[in-house]
């Protein structure tokens, strides 16, 4: 390692074994079904947790950020590949986790997890840029963080675009988009409101000790 790289912050060790768990899971089940288009999102989510990796080296995540977005991996792979009854979709798409609508006027599973998703990268934004530029908790560095948080929604958006072009996909019309764009502010304005409270917590030190920062 370069003298002037910084060593990786430690990470619960329960994540990391939940991460390595239900990637190989959810990539054998796509593999098994043919699944292209998850296959392409896995690639691309191994890149994402690279690059968190070495921004986690920088920033050092709360277990709260680290958790949040880890939960948003699993539930996004899940949700191309585990089947669900075509009686809940009542829409165009695969019969998929991510088409499952309980009611026909309730969101879908994919629009509750473009939610949840950019609220958990919106955290991550806010504790990146509270720490790279030490800022204060404020309603200005929410609002920074909330406009990031979207930003790599529209990202999402383009890279599902991209999948598109490849292979055949369930990711939807402009319809389909235009509800993942409102999904996805209305979990970065959650998240910057949120942010506004928030104590942080800092990633374990070891097995038995906890840190902690106060807000």
């Amino acid at each position: 390692m370069p003298k002037d790289k910084k060593p990786i912050p430690p990470v619960p060790r329960a994540l990391t074994l939940f991460v390595i768990a239900f990637m190989s899971i959810t990539t054998f089940m796509a593999l098994n079904q043919g699944n292209h288009e998850f296959l392409f999102y896995g690639i691309t989510l191994l890149i994402i947790i690279y690059l968190l990796v070495e921004l986690h080296r920088r920033v050092t995540f709360t277990k709260t950020a680290l958790w949040l977005l880890t939960i948003w991996g699993f539930l996004h792979m899940i949700g191309g590949t585990v089947p669900v009854s075509p009686e809940f979709v009542p829409d165009e798409g695969s019969a998929v986790l991510y088409s499952f609508r309980l009611r026909p006027d309730l969101p879908r599973y994919d629009q509750i997890i473009h939610a949840f998703g950019f609220f958990s990268a919106t955290v991550a934004c806010w504790e990146a840029v509270r720490s790279l530029l030490g800022a204060r908790r404020s309603v200005t560095l929410s609002i920074i963080a909330a406009i990031m948080g979207m930003g790599l929604g529209a990202l999402n958006e383009v890279i599902e675009f991209i999948a598109t072009r490849f292979t055949n996909t369930n990711v939807g019309g402009y319809t389909n988009t235009g509800w993942d764009l409102v999904s996805n502010t209305i979990g970065t304005i959650c998240a910057g409101i949120w942010c506004l409270n928030r104590n942080l917590d800092r990633p374990q030190t070891s097995d038995n000790q906890t840190t902690t920062e106060p807000p």
